[in-house]
């Protein structure tokens, strides 16, 4: 099994209504039109994932994504790619498509931003809300 954890925290602008994309960021700042960022301030970017892990998701390996906010969780599953860059400085996203962009963090995802629990998008508009979120690479997904 291979996990890295991210932690990242909320802003009064998070809204995640996207309905194909979800997204974690190093930014300090969102937007309003960023609707499929859940948390900003990450720990870490896509370029921040041990090479073991890039290297696991560009063999295509699945991935359990688990956000985890004041005791509510809620899982993503999402697969990688030969394809998949993983070169980016501060964001990672997860797509339903399989587009893939130097931000693309893992593709063909069961939910977006509008899927998530919506206990936890109402927790992440605070800016002092913290999500942890893992990032699970297991042979038994």
């Amino acid at each position: 099994m291979l996990r890295e954890v991210i932690h990242c925290r909320g802003h009064e602008n998070v809204k995640a209504t996207h309905k194909s994309t979800l997204e974690f960021t190093k930014e300090d700042y969102l937007t309003p039109r960023g609707d499929c960022i859940i948390c900003i301030g990450a720990d870490k970017g896509i370029n921040d994932l041990s090479e073991e892990f890039k290297a696991a998701l560009k063999a295509g390996k699945r991935l359990l994504i688990r956000i985890r906010v004041s005791g509510i969780v809620d899982e993503v599953l999402a697969e990688g790619s030969p394809d998949l860059i993983l070169d980016h400085d501060y964001s990672m996203v997860v797509r339903k498509s399989t587009y893939i962009d130097g931000r693309t963090l893992a593709v063909r995802a069961n939910k977006a931003a509008r899927d998530i629990d919506r206990r936890i998008v109402e927790l992440l508009k605070n800016p002092g809300t913290v999500a942890e979120v893992e990032l699970i690479i297991d042979e038994n997904l």
